[in-house]
């Protein structure tokens, strides 16, 4: 059969060997491509081998056969009865069958997951924290070593353990960030470890397979431990420390199994030792500060035996057992990795005589120096910014945040290398200080010529596949779409946040409300957000319904922050995010894992102050409204034009619409759906009332208000009052010379609502302009990220002289959307891409567009061209599309040469063609054009 079944995939993780998950009756999902011919899934079989748990003697694998008829490929239940149980293994094949019940070959390699510890009760280790004198919990502390040595000789353990190992597994936790060392190699390539969650309701742990790790004889495991996210410094304003305790804790398992089943575990206890490390400074603002000097050699090797420990070295303090509240968990996400190198593009010498290196992208990580050489005590100082002023670094945006690393050599002739392993930064430009390495000028002096063979920058963020691509005839467009995947990466580290480079870094619920329908068009980020979700409920309980402006909750130490006020747009998210992750997959889960945060929003946001307004907002609260609208003082980025309650209660009116929409997925009683279907129906009719005139146009007369007004669907499809809007807001965008008026509200809906009411041409002047505010006003100026503010940047190459300023901020590139739905033509019909539209629309100077999106099915692409470009508008133009059908999917085929004929295909690959006439001039204006 010419039918291949592969990429088998448990849940939402990626890869075919997953460790240390607590899904026990883990759904299944796989692809199929046809060598040739035509197939169509029938019905699967799945073979699953079970190892024992690791807590039982080893015996013959057991292998269960569950077929099916059912085309399913995507989440499908576990097939078998018995749930899986902590430590278990097991090894999943799978087949298909088609019409003539003709099995395909069995799916190859096998893919393999392996439980982790699902009670509390199965973890025996003790949470150990260095002494108190070691450090001040008042200030920032110096990262702890801790390290333990075990015998697996034949004299120790009679058993032979150790001779012939079958399986070791590391279980292990921090209050704090970790890495860990076994017998003086690194265990596993996990960054930040064991990531930020909400620690007064969850701490995440690692499982780690070290079984080739282990030797004969004495073994040494060692873990280094510093605050992170959990005491060290957060918050604005200087923030605050200890949010969730005071000093940083350490909880380990270590368990081993011999091929005859025999089991040692070495857990955290009071045999432990503890000392400082040389990494003096471990802050997430402020940075790192590494003495070389302090270095403790081989500290984490069994060559330092117990015996020869220095005084320094002291019995570690045991604390009290870990909150029963407080879960210990693997979570969903992909852990933060370093992901990628960057090498310097120009070394640059500032006018005060600073040497500078511009690595040409504005990224998230740290920087990586190798043969620094130098006297003993000699310090290397790096210090980061995102953009020069006046030929300096640009650090005012960084406000109270130091973001400088220092490494103090040890003196050693050979060369030393060092990068951060605690912090991370925001940066393009890094300042370097101190480089002593390279040639001498006329003078004698040393020059730093040589720096660029030795320091490089290190991306870091969450470990998500790349699921979008897109690409056109206008470079500024394909700019403007690496801009904005650039700035995802580097705000998905741990939890998404709103910028990564200031005294902030912090998990705002409102930019990922606006940003989230874009988010999974580019990556696949289901496990980093369904795993801050929970953390948002967490805290929403914890300030009695009303969700967290920012999660986890940092606010928590100060009252001036610490908000218990609704907010529209902000709280959505409990409702706006979720909801994108369904639609992208089709995994009712999240609904379902959300649905009471989502019904205690609704049920706590404050209505009905006043006559004829009371299922609308109180005019009570104060609503942050269209966010950062450009024309916004700079020191007022709530101050839009638009009415911010008017702002509030559409959004209130489409997240009532989505807990229809929700309760009908959900299968909720029919009672359940009626109650929001009727509080809908009467928020609507009281805004109308309130905001809208019989013909359609609003009280606030702004792009913001029309486009959230159609594409909330606040004004009935189709209506003469859409119909009047569009026109409205396609007259308010030309008489602005096409530059935009919308911040965090409207920006996502602008464009799109211009091409639901028919003025396709306005919305491509407004993606396609160049002066500010727009998204290609940045790109002219040479940004590599999108910009918090239209703005941050001004034309004469100076900072926003706003407080609130950062070069890399996610939510205004919710653009990208309308990209791939409307110039590319990609469009979702079903939740998880089981149906979706394919229907350009060529516009502008464009002559070709394609995309790319990889779904649970398999990749979906889209291409088109046109010919005869330069020929006047009225002339007819070859038009091409090509797109691929993945199996499991249909798509609506919709052509410009014929907008009103839909032709439908299945899997494959498919190409069409027809004579295409643009019907008017372009462009609308003079645009000037830069050239590359």
């Amino acid at each position: 059969m010419a039918v291949v079944v592969f990429d088998v995939q448990f849940e939402h993780y990626r890869g075919s060997r997953i460790v240390g998950i607590h899904e026990t009756r883990p759904r299944l999902s796989w692809k199929t491509r046809e060598k040739e011919g035509y197939f169509v899934q029938r019905g699967y079989e799945v073979e699953c081998t079970f190892t024992d748990s690791a807590n039982t003697t080893t015996g013959s694998p057991l292998v269960e056969y569950a077929q099916q008829t059912s085309s399913r490929s995507v989440m499908v239940p576990w097939p078998f009865e018995a749930a899986l149980s902590s430590r278990q293994q097991i090894s999943i094949r799978i087949r298909v069958f088609g019409d003539q019940g003709q099995f395909s070959p069995w799916s190859d390699p096998p893919s393999k997951l392996e439980l982790g510890l699902l009670d509390r009760s199965e973890w025996k280790g003790e949470r150990i924290a260095a002494p108190l004198g070691q450090h001040d919990t008042a200030g920032p502390s110096p990262e702890q070593l801790y390290r333990k040595t075990f015998d697996l000789s034949r004299t120790s353990c009679p058993d032979n353990i150790g001779l012939d190992v079958r399986r070791a597994r590391l279980y292990i936790t921090s209050q704090g960030v970790y890495e860990a060392e076994l017998n003086g190699t690194r265990i596993g390539d996990h960054f930040l470890a064991p990531g930020w969650t909400a620690y007064d309701a969850r701490l995440q742990y690692q499982t780690y397979d070290v079984t080739s790790a282990l030797r004969v004889g004495v073994n040494c495991l060692a873990v280094r431990v510093a605050e992170g996210w959990f005491s060290g410094r957060l918050g604005f304003e200087g923030g605050h420390r200890n949010i969730w305790g005071e000093q940083s804790a350490l909880l380990s398992q270590l368990e081993i199994i011999t091929t005859d089943g025999e089991k040692t575990t070495i857990v955290s206890d009071q045999s432990w030792h503890v000392t400082q490390g040389p990494i003096r400074l471990a802050e997430i603002y402020d940075g790192e500060h590494w003495d070389a000097t302090k270095e403790v050699a081989q500290w984490s090797s069994p060559a330092l035996s117990s015996e020869d420990l220095s005084p320094d070295w002291e019995p570690v303090a045991i604390l009290a057992p870990l909150a029963r509240s407080v879960e210990l968990t693997p979570g969903f996400a992909e852990p933060v990795r370093r992901i990628q190198v960057v090498k310097p593009v120009a070394l640059i010498m500032s006018p005060s005589g600073r040497h500078i290196v511009d690595f040409g992208q504005n990224l998230v990580g740290y920087v990586r120096v190798s043969n620094i050489r130098g006297p003993r005590d000699h310090k290397i100082t790096l210090r980061h910014a995102e953009v020069l002023e006046n030929g300096e670094l640009g650090t005012r945006p960084l406000r109270v945040c130091k973001a400088t690393d220092v490494y103090t050599l040890k003196g050693d002739p050979r060369g030393e290398s060092y990068e951060p392993r605690f912090t991370f930064h925001g940066f393009r430009y890094a300042e370097i200080e101190g480089w002593l390495v390279g040639a001498t000028d006329s003078a004698g002096e040393k020059t730093i010529t040589d720096l660029q063979y030795n320091i490089e920058a290190v991306v870091c963020h969450t470990d998500m596949k790349s699921t979008g691509s897109f690409v056109c005839s206008e470079p500024l467009l394909n700019k403007l779409h690496e801009n904005v995947v650039w700035s995802m990466r580097g705000n998905f580290l741990s939890v998404p946040t709103d910028c990564p480079q200031r005294d902030e870094r912090l998990g705002w619920t409102g930019d990922l409300a606006v940003f989230a329908p874009t988010a999974t068009l580019l990556y696949d980020c289901f496990g980093i957000v369904r795993n801050w979700l929970i953390d948002v409920a967490h805290d929403q309980k914890f300030l009695s319904g009303v969700p967290p402006m920012v999660s986890p909750n940092v606010t928590v130490k100060d009252p001036r922050w610490l908000r218990k006020v609704p907010c529209a747009i902000w709280h959505d998210a409990t409702i706006l995010v979720p909801w994108a992750l369904y639609l992208e997959t089709n995994d009712k889960g999240v609904l379902e894992q959300q649905w009471e945060s989502m019904v205690d929003w609704i049920r706590v946001l404050p209505r009905g102050d006043e006559e004829g307004r009371r299922h609308l907002w109180s005019t009570t609260p104060f609503q942050l409204g269209d966010w950062l609208d450009p024309t916004a003082p700079p020191d007022a980025p709530w101050r839009s034009p638009t009415d911010a309650l008017m702002v509030a209660n559409m959004f209130l009116i489409h997240s009532l619409d989505l807990m229809v929409l929700i309760t009908s997925a959900l299968a909720k009683p029919p009672t359940v759906r009626s109650h929001y279907v009727a509080e809908s129906r009467l928020a609507r009719s009281e805004f109308h009332a309130e905001y809208v005139t019989p013909r359609g146009r609003l009280t606030s007369d702004t792009q913001t208000a029309y486009a959230a007004a159609i594409c909330l669907e606040i004004l009935d499809p189709g209506s003469p009052q859409m119909c009047h809007a569009g026109a409205r807001l396609a007259h308010l965008t030309a008489r602005g010379d096409f530059r935009l008026a919308t911040g965090f509200a409207g920006t996502p809906y602008v464009c799109e609502a211009l091409a639901r009411t028919g003025h396709m041409k306005e919305a491509y002047a407004l993606l396609l302009e160049r002066q500010c505010p727009s998204w290609l006003y940045p790109v002219t100026m040479g940004a590599t990220t999108v910009w918090e503010r239209w703005d941050s940047m001004l034309p004469d190459g100076s900072i926003n002289p706003g407080e609130m300023t950062s070069f890399n901020h996610y939510a205004l590139g919710a653009i990208v959307k309308f990209m791939y739905e409307r110039v590319v033509g990609l469009q979702r019909l079903e939740p998880g891409w089981s149906r979706f539209r394919v229907s350009p629309m060529p516009g502008a100077e464009l002559d070709h567009a394609a995309a790319t999106h990889e779904t649970r099915f398999g990749l979906i692409s889209v291409e088109w061209k046109l010919a005869n470009l330069l020929t006047t508008s009225s002339t007819p133009q070859a038009f091409y599309l090509t797109i691929m059908v993945p199996h499991g999917t249909i798509a609506d085929v919709v052509l410009p040469t014929s907008p009103s004929h839909t032709q439908v295909v299945g899997p494959g690959t498919w190409t069409f063609s027809g004579t295409f006439v643009r019907g008017y001039e372009w462009p609308l204006k003079p645009l000037p054009r830069k050239s590359n």
